[in-house]
């Protein structure tokens, strides 16, 4: 069965108040279109069909504007009643898929990287989990991944003490039984609670790329995100 896609569509975008307010983070506008429709673009360019949103504030601005389709794309909408943290989401959602091979996509963060090529890699080396990673030359805001080829050894936290490096892209390929079988419903940090806790326990690899990578979590990025779109 085709892989499927769990988008995290929930956040708020609190340090993003100062351009954008009472709407859901995905929804913000960049170069005239929600963030959330290049993103949606990006799975149209693979085989996958179905997309699980996961979603909690404002939910219906995002619903009310894509509906249960785009293109070809069946979009379903898995709400959060109260705040369950990126894993949480993920969880509550993968619950409702049928495929084991899910694409993960964070609703704030766009990667423009080969997805099928990213699939193929996380199926045909068997791995738990893949993580796309982005190389950088600060890596202070975001942390770092430790990798040595393809496999990922660790995580180093944020910190202004930290230079060049691969971090986290925010696009996963995830083995559904492995995610559920060690995890549990409720509230919980996909980053801190299942990836750095299973290093070790579960093949986790890296898929290297240089395309584009932006994070419209602060006012400064999304302006490079409407400019780059803009273009």
């Amino acid at each position: 069965m085709p892989a499927e896609a769990i988008v995290l569509a929930g956040g708020k975008g609190t340090r993003l108040q100062s351009v954008i307010s009472n709407i859901p983070k995905p929804m913000a506008p960049v170069a005239n279109k929600p963030f959330l429709t290049y993103i949606l673009e990006q799975i149209c360019a693979t085989e996958i069909v179905d997309v699980k949103l996961s979603v909690g504030y404002k939910y219906d601005v995002i619903r009310s504007y894509f509906g249960s389709r785009y293109k070809h794309l069946h979009l379903g909408y898995v709400v959060e009643n109260e705040p369950l943290g990126t894993g949480g989401g993920i969880r509550l959602a993968a619950e409702s898929c049928s495929s084991n091979t899910l694409l993960i996509c964070n609703g704030d963060t766009f990667f423009g990287i080969d997805i099928e090529r990213f699939i193929n890699q996380h199926v045909s080396h068997n791995n738990g989990m893949t993580i796309a990673l982005k190389h950088m030359e600060m890596v202070n805001r975001y942390g770092m991944v430790e990798i040595e080829d393809f496999r990922v050894l660790g995580f180093t936290e944020k910190s202004n003490d930290l230079k060049s490096g691969w971090i986290n892209g925010g696009l996963y390929a995830l083995d559904r039984n492995v995610f559920l079988n060690n995890t549990k419903p409720g509230q919980f940090s996909m980053e801190l609670d299942f990836m750095e806790k299973m290093v070790g326990e579960i093949k986790i690899e890296g898929f290297k790329s240089e395309d584009y990578f932006i994070d419209i979590g602060i006012p400064e990025d999304y302006q490079k995100a409407n400019e780059y779109f803009g273009k």
